[in-house]
């Protein structure tokens, strides 16, 4: 698999690629998770969804806190369906995922659009994108449920292949997570000055 966190059995972990869309063809764990998360389960123990609690844990998880067992296991389930191996994730590793999965919970997926034509569209200020973009660590996991709150309560659902390659390489491969910042930033704009 092409992202850092997803690597198998024995392997150390390698950098995350934020061409995280599509890998000649073959759908990455990132847009099935969004497609297990967003799927109703149509029968106990279904690989293609998760049922209304499972979905409900995730969208209350704190994924900077204390994760309850239920939160856990749904976590786990959704990861495991993506085609993530979680049980060789160190603990940063499931803090990144957790706040995708649960980002995704609360405001869906939608590629149709970049994550930065989605907040023009939402209305979101430029100075909420602006601390979006150049917050780090700790101010930008605070900042960033916040937001997808905002953008759900807008029924915008954001684009997670962008989003979610910047949760993986913030602070971790600060090259490829600046150039998603600016490419965000670039069309939150063009978007704006448009109008």
């Amino acid at each position: 698999m092409s992202l850092s966190d997803a690597v198998p059995r024995q392997q150390p972990e390698k950098p995350v690629s934020d061409e995280i869309a599509f890998n000649g063809g073959k759908e990455q764990p990132i847009s099935r998770l969004a497609h297990i998360i967003a799927q109703a389960s149509r029968f106990s123990g279904d690989a293609h969804g998760l049922d209304n609690g499972e979905r409900a844990a995730l969208a209350r998880l704190d994924p900077d806190g204390e994760l309850r067992p239920h939160q856990i296991a749904a976590l786990s389930r959704a990861l495991i369906y993506a085609g993530l191996e979680p049980d060789t994730w160190q603990v940063e590793t499931w803090q990144r995922w957790s706040l995708i999965a649960h980002g995704m919970a609360l405001a869906g997926h939608d590629i149709s659009q970049s994550l930065g034509q989605q907040l023009s569209r939402a209305d979101v200020s430029e100075s909420r994108v602006t601390k979006l973009l150049t917050s780090r660590g700790d101010a930008f996991r605070q900042i960033l449920p916040r937001l997808l709150r905002l953008l759900a309560s807008k029924n915008v659902e954001p684009n997670w292949h962008e989003l979610g390659g910047l949760i993986l390489n913030q602070e971790r491969d600060e090259e490829k997570a600046e150039v998603t910042r600016l490419r965000i930033a670039g069309r939150f704009f063009t978007a704006e000055a448009r109008k």
